[in-house]
């Protein structure tokens, strides 16, 4: 059932609170893909503050789901620059050698292939095993900051493109160079993970 609008222009505690209830974590995910993880419930609190306010004038031009991303993406970009820190959106490309090879992909962007000489018997079994769990968790912190929030929200949250465009303010481009970046980096780890059973 989707959310009362009446109710939450009208700001009713009630629909507010069904409200952060069903897309805190949502928005946890939107924040954690901007700021580092420790400062993200932070920002969301804010966010709930900014969007408990703003409801009244929510004019309904896009989905109440991508209006409250927004405010929680410039909640955390807002973070960053009292940090001194910015997302940057056109970032140059680490090469890391034959990982980053356009090979890796076919033409409609998915995989041409898995990480070489799979050990297991699926992509599923591999990845329920702890260190490289751990391992992948490690190196998407270290991604840079755009490139592990558009890899956040597509992979992990399943936000269509158009959505991530909105929430980032970034071009529909820039979003599949971002995630193509960031997908040949994890499996960049995963192989080498693999090959030598380290992170």
């Amino acid at each position: 059932m989707e959310p009362n609008l009446d109710l939450l222009r009208a700001q009713d505690h009630g629909a507010f609170t069904e409200l952060v209830q069903r897309y805190h974590n949502q928005l946890l995910v939107v924040a954690r893909a901007i700021v580092r993880h420790g400062q993200a419930e932070e920002v969301v609190q804010e966010a709930w503050v900014s969007i408990f306010r703003a409801l009244p004038k929510f004019e309904g031009r896009s989905t109440l789901k991508t209006w409250m991303y927004t405010i929680v993406s410039n909640a955390a970009k807002a973070k960053l620059r009292k940090e001194g820190r910015e997302v940057q959106m056109d970032e140059p490309g680490e090469v890391l050698g034959s990982y980053l090879s356009e090979e890796r992909f076919k033409s409609d962007g998915h995989w041409a292939g898995g990480p070489s000489d799979w050990h297991m018997e699926s992509p599923d079994r591999i990845l329920e095993e702890s260190q490289l769990k751990q391992c992948i968790e490690k190196n998407l912190q270290k991604l840079p900051e755009a490139q592990r929030a558009v890899f956040l929200l597509r992979d992990v949250e399943q936000q269509p493109l158009e959505e991530i465009c909105n929430i980032l303010g970034v071009t529909n481009s820039n979003v599949r160079v971002l995630l193509h970046r960031a997908r040949l980096s994890l499996l960049s780890v995963i192989d080498h993970y693999q090959e030598t059973g380290q992170c």
